[in-house]
């Protein structure tokens, strides 16, 4: 009987050498067997991504310090493709774009799995349509920019509009909802981040959150990788069944950082400098969110990514490529942020192209008119600025417009149930805030949900799942509203 021998397994390495350094690309020959995208080790260095070749050498893109790559140095690759470690363990930590822990709470153990950072979007075949509603917390949208599960929905707008608040209050309002959460910070001020990552803490959302990050200190390389690896992170519970959330904060950075990289590269630059492939690459990423079909676990990953305009331009190069390879947008108005409407959404630039298949019917059909008579209210408010009497009609449509402003002015990190905004739209719908003056209806909007919860705690529920408001419904609401309007007099 033979014995068996139990020898380590072998890895074969290529070997190359470095030939020159231009910033954050190393030019390295010696390698001839290696693919796009492979990782590479720069001995006793950083590691490095192949990005590009030619005949008799390779570029690298240092992933790292690159002070710690010097000509001659040796560089070994493995016939494999760049993968990062992805598992349960990752929620609550805060990582780097090659899934290091930056957090100085120690490793992550176990890793359970390792997914390639640039994984093949799942086909047709495999996905299936929208079946439920990804709820933000964020009144305004959930009533009138409805979002799905497994939709990208782009968020945009000019500078300090509140485009993060959005994204970071949908994240706050997933808490007790089964939905892993993955924010991922690209090219931003560390105090910003810093920012994020206390409110998730204090909101108690770090618990089902991950984040992914890369700010302006990181280097150019893991500023380019880090949605990629979100993605990658988000997609092991996506293909385990579960819901993701995933935050790309934001995108037009990933293009800055890309734009470097390209020209040091010396790939011809396009319009506004950018390279050819910059679509590309945006749309790799975001086809990689959506729903897999039943067999394949009916998990979901929803995209949110983030994109900056300048001076209210939505066609600029880079947000209108977002735009176009997105399922709707939310546009922030920085006119309206300045009046004090927030959140700023701009009812007549956003749109949610799947989202109004999984919205609440309920407040679906409360919610249908507001869109015309906002955008009335707006038109009505510009036509008759110098005029001094108004006709009873004119009056009436403006009066509505103020209490539909009241209604949608959100305080930031405080998302609301979609029950409270069933009750909020209903008082709305019938007119019962009609008669109120402005400081009356911000109580009421404030106070109203609590009164409703401390007398009637079961209708919460019932309004979540309800078809429709039932006659029995109407009357405890009514009865409810009447008792509150009784009391604040």
């Amino acid at each position: 009987m033979q014995d068996t021998l139990n020898s380590p397994a072998i890895r074969i390495k290529e070997a190359g050498r470095v030939k020159s350094v231009k910033k954050i690309i190393a030019a390295v020959s010696g390698l001839s067997g290696f693919m796009n995208g492979q990782l590479v080790t720069f001995s006793g260095g950083p590691k490095g991504m192949i990005v590009g070749f030619w005949e008799d050498e390779v570029s690298v893109l240092i992933l790292g310090d690159e002070a710690g790559v010097r000509l001659g140095q040796e560089v070994y690759s493995l016939p494999e493709e760049f993968r990062i470690p992805v598992g349960e363990g990752f929620l609550g930590r805060i990582v780097n774009a090659l899934a290091e822990p930056v957090d100085g709470k120690g490793p992550v153990n176990p890793p359970v799995e390792y997914y390639p950072v640039f994984r093949e979007a799942p086909g047709t075949m495999e996905r299936s349509g929208a079946l439920s509603c990804l709820e933000t917390g964020t009144r305004i949208i959930d009533a009138i920019v409805p979002l799905s599960k497994g939709q990208r929905q782009l968020i945009i707008g000019d500078r300090m509009t509140g485009k993060t608040t959005i994204a970071v209050d949908a994240i706050l309002n997933q808490r007790d909802k089964g939905v892993v959460c993955i924010y991922c910070c690209i090219g931003k001020s560390f105090s910003s981040l810093l920012k994020v990552t206390q409110l998730l803490k204090f909101g108690g959302a770090l618990d089902y959150t991950l984040v992914v990050a890369a700010p302006a200190s990181a280097t150019t390389a893991e500023q380019y990788l880090a949605p990629y690896a979100a993605a990658a992170l988000g997609e092991y519970f996506f293909y385990n069944g579960r819901d993701v959330l995933v935050v790309f904060d934001d995108m037009t950075k990933h293009a800055w950082a890309y734009r470097q990289i390209s020209l040091l590269l010396e790939r011809p630059p396009g319009r506004e400098a950018y390279p050819g492939d910059i679509y590309y690459i945006h749309s790799q990423l975001m086809e990689r969110a959506g729903r897999l079909s039943r067999e394949l676990g009916s998990g979901s990953m929803s995209f949110f990514p983030i994109a900056d305009t300048l001076q209210q331009d939505v066609t600029g190069f880079i947000p209108s490529n977002l735009i176009s390879m997105t399922d709707g947008q939310i546009y922030l108005n920085s006119s309206m942020f300045a009046e004090g409407f927030k959140p700023a959404v701009d009812f007549s630039m956003s749109v949610s192209i799947i989202g109004s298949k999984t919205q609440n019917p309920v407040l679906k059909r409360l919610s249908g008119g507001i869109r015309l008579e906002y955008t009335q209210f707006k038109e009505l408010l510009r036509l008759t600025k110098l005029k001094s009497s108004l006709s009873q009609d004119v009056a009436f449509k403006i009066r509505r417009g103020e209490v539909i402003t009241a209604i949608f002015n959100q305080d930031k990190n405080k998302p609301a149930a979609i029950a409270e905004l069933i009750v909020l739209l209903y008082a709305l719908d019938r007119k019962i805030l009609d008669q109120l003056e402005p400081p009356k209806i911000n109580r009421f909007k404030n106070e109203i949900w609590q009164y409703i919860l401390a007398r009637e705690p079961e209708l919460a529920k019932k309004l979540e799942s309800a078809k429709e408001l039932t006659l029995e419904i109407e009357q405890v609401l009514n009865s409810l509203f009447v008792g509150y309007l009784k009391g604040m007099e």
